[in-house]
């Protein structure tokens, strides 16, 4: 399918709680978020920004073919700085822009494509990506975000709870997961720049302060939210010292497979 012309903006804190300088930290003998870039090269992006805070993110990428924005250390959050980063860029106000975590290694280039395309194909100034969920303890988990979606594809509402409720199926067994269409968000995002900027620039909602869920803030001021259903697997992020150990892993078999 064609996939429309498209930048890539990866956020990239040093600071972090469960990981100090998680984006420096080696895969394979390379910095974390380079393997993010290079993800992002792959799936067809026009340019590549890291959106950082940190010289020292900025000096591991020189001569890599990123571009650096650097960026306030005061963003509240990864949304905040990616604006700040737009705003540098000087990207039009219908530029579509895919925000790809600093933390995602392995992201499918398809599904970073499928968003921007999600974008240009919805008409929506906001897209993502969710997954089939498969298991009853992830619909139960509420570190896995749930979305449940209109028959248009578009979000109807993001909850860390079991959404929709199965009830005459949970009635009578909440060990299984009944028939149905349950699905886990990913954290993939796909924006026009205009709608970048003005989400920005919103008070955050209620129902994102209930639930953490920054992308309720669009759904609370009546914003539409395209959702598309991932084209493969995206692989946990990196998070902890475990998530490291996991992904270097990861990265050795893809390397003894390509030889």
């Amino acid at each position: 399918m064609t996939v429309p012309e498209f930048v890539v903006a990866i956020p990239a804190r040093h600071a972090s709680t469960r990981l100090p300088g998680k984006p420096l930290l080696p895969i394979g003998g390379e910095p974390m978020v380079l393997h993010v870039a290079r993800r992002a090269l792959a799936a067809g992006a026009r340019e590549v920004w890291v959106a950082t805070d940190d010289q020292r993110i900025a000096d591991a990428l020189h001569g890599r073919g990123v571009q650096v924005a650097m960026t306030s250390s005061g963003h509240a959050s990864g949304t905040d700085r990616l604006a700040e980063c737009a705003a540098i860029a000087g990207w039009a106000d219908d530029a579509i822009v895919v925000n790809l975590q600093g933390d995602e290694p392995f992201a499918p280039a398809d599904g970073i494509a499928c968003v921007a395309r999600t974008v240009a194909d919805s008409g929506a100034g906001i897209a993502t990506l969710c997954t089939p969920i498969d298991a009853v303890e992830t619909l139960l988990d509420p570190n896995a975000v749930k979305v449940v979606r209109a028959a248009n594809g578009d979000a109807l509402y993001f909850s860390r709870a079991p959404v929709p409720w199965p009830r005459d199926a949970f009635a009578r067994d909440r060990g299984t997961l009944p028939p149905g269409e349950w699905l886990r968000h990913i954290g993939l995002y796909g924006y026009r720049v205009a709608a970048l900027r003005a989400f920005a620039g919103l008070p955050a909602g209620r129902l994102e302060q209930l639930e953490a869920l920054e992308q309720l803030r669009a759904l609370e001021a009546g914003w539409r939210i395209a959702v598309a259903l991932a084209p493969s697997p995206f692989p946990p992020g990196v998070d902890t010292p475990e998530d490291l150990a996991r992904a270097e892993r990861l990265h050795a078999s893809m390397q003894a497979a390509h030889g």
